[in-house]
């Protein structure tokens, strides 16, 4: 349980504080002006960090997982393209994507899953 509980838990920890930081104290504004000029409010309720938090562990259960069968850059990578490209894809086709942010959030999501990586591959062995 040490094993398996922990390095997703602390994951998912790490997880939701790089998106609260990113998403809530560094960028909001950005996100708020994108949302209102189509004209749409930011969905920043509790509900929506609530949603955060499952999608924050579900990604970590899903880099756990994959963590099983390969090796720490291997799994970085599919986990950040499962988790973020596809993320991207399907909220840039819904146009709420703010594309500018992609040159600053790229580097930082890549950072924040391999971190989330790393915490996972240290603690499971």
């Amino acid at each position: 349980m040490k094993k398996t509980v922990l390095p997703v838990f602390l994951a998912a920890i790490w997880i939701v504080l790089s998106e609260f930081i990113r998403n809530e104290i560094l960028f909001k504004s950005y996100w708020v002006d994108h949302y209102n000029t189509l004209h749409l409010n930011f969905p920043s309720e509790p509900i929506n960090g609530a949603m955060w938090g499952i999608w924050s562990l579900c990604f970590a259960i899903g880099i756990f997982i994959l963590s099983k069968k390969f090796n720490l850059i291997q799994t970085f990578v599919l986990s950040w393209f499962f988790g973020f490209v596809w993320m991207w894809i399907v909220i840039g086709n819904l146009s709420v994507l703010p594309f500018g942010l992609l040159p600053i959030a790229i580097p930082l999501s890549l950072l924040e899953t391999f971190l989330a990586t790393w915490i996972i591959k240290k603690l499971s062995r």
